[in-house]
């Protein structure tokens, strides 16, 4: 009988898109791996596309456990419940490893955790909510919360130089590992072609049309209203967004206002080729652990630009990254970056995004998966 290892994370879309590789290097460690995670989640995915998946993990025989994990730490009664369903799955199953993901997951099934003898416990945190500056409710909620759930923790995974370097000097994990992100297929992508006139004419931009592209679920943390606001008075030029979520509306309404053309795609599976079909990337995001969107984009070769916060930081050039607060700013760069080519921007950043390959990740995540001797 094998081994079972549990993945933990509050929502399916993470497993989707982030952790199947994990899956992967699992399964051909030995061992049989379970899932647990919130499929009643429809906000970033969805309900076709989660069916869909959920047949992928039944072919590769991964057990599903439905956990109604809450999104926010204020919806007490989710929170119990969640607490109550991953302790009766732990106790019932004897899993050797879990490995966690989300905040919210890692810090019910943690808590979990810390009775239960002979497991071990991986916690990959894809971004700590408390950072550079967070909000100070950001500090007083979650960093106690994590530091003292660290001590219950066998191997603490960070992917940014921010988290890595205060959790090393802070928390009492058993282990840390600094793993710059899930990694990203980079000969995939290089491979990709596209044909920019039939795309633009297929999504009906006029071709005298500079493209300005983002990705990311519609939500206030994305912050795509910024770039709206930015691209105000500035002519022939389309914003196109991937992703879905709750400010559809709101956003299509204040580029209306601002007489911008606004283009809502919602999920994509071609995004790779509407990334290179642009002229630039613009990730305006409040808050990120190491974000894959902008490695994909960095690894098209188009020009990028990003917020100056924690993980952008570890990807662009000083130059390249704009102060939130700034929007005037913001919008002169959009200006510039459209305006002319910058041949060390490619050179630079075809050389950086190296360290960032799906095959480096794997390579990572295996030697830690085979050191723990479960």
């Amino acid at each position: 009988m094998k081994d079972k290892v549990l993945i933990v994370t509050t929502t399916p879309y993470m497993i989707r898109q982030f952790l199947m590789n994990d899956i992967i290097i699992l399964q051909e460690l030995g061992y049989e791996v379970d899932v647990a995670t919130n499929f009643q989640s429809f906000n970033v995915i969805d309900e076709k596309s989660l069916l869909e998946f959920k047949s992928i993990l039944n072919d590769k025989n991964i057990t599903i456990h439905q956990i109604d994990f809450p999104r926010s730490i204020f919806s007490i009664k989710e929170l119990i419940q969640s607490y109550m369903d991953i302790k009766k799955l732990l106790i019932k199953n004897n899993y050797k490893l879990m490995h966690t993901h989300t905040p919210i997951a890692s810090v019910i099934s943690r808590f979990v955790a810390k009775n239960i003898s002979n497991m071990k416990v991986i916690y990959t945190a894809h971004g700590f909510h408390f950072f550079k500056g967070a909000p100070i409710q950001n500090w007083i909620i979650f960093y106690p919360i994590e530091k003292w759930l660290s001590k219950y923790t066998d191997v603490l995974i960070t992917i940014n130089k921010e988290d890595f370097n205060r959790a090393k000097k802070k928390f009492k994990m058993k282990k840390i590992e600094y793993v710059p992100g899930v990694g990203i297929n980079i000969d995939y992508i290089k491979n990709v072609n596209v044909d920019k006139e039939k795309l633009k004419k297929e999504l009906n931009i006029p071709l005298k049309n500079k493209v300005i592209i983002s990705v990311g679920e519609l939500s206030k943390r994305k912050n795509h209203e910024l770039v709206i606001k930015a691209l105000k008075d500035i002519n022939n030029v389309t914003y196109i967004i991937c992703g879905q979520g709750n400010l559809k509306t709101h956003l299509n309404n204040l580029a209306k206002k601002n007489d911008v053309d606004l283009r809502l795609l919602g999920f994509r599976n071609d995004r790779i080729e509407l990334i290179k079909m642009s002229d630039l990337f613009v990730f305006p995001s409040l808050q990120e652990g190491l974000p894959v969107a902008l490695m994909e984009a960095m690894c098209c070769e188009i020009k990028c630009i990003a917020s100056k916060i924690r993980g952008n930081e570890d990807l662009l050039r000083p130059i390249d990254t704009f102060d939130l607060k700034d929007i005037n700013y913001l919008k002169n760069m959009i200006k510039r970056e459209l305006s002319y080519n910058d041949s060390d921007y490619c050179i630079y950043y075809k050389e950086n995004i190296l360290k960032f390959g799906e095959n480096q990740i794997i390579k990572s995540i295996r030697k830690i998966y085979s050191n723990m001797h479960i």
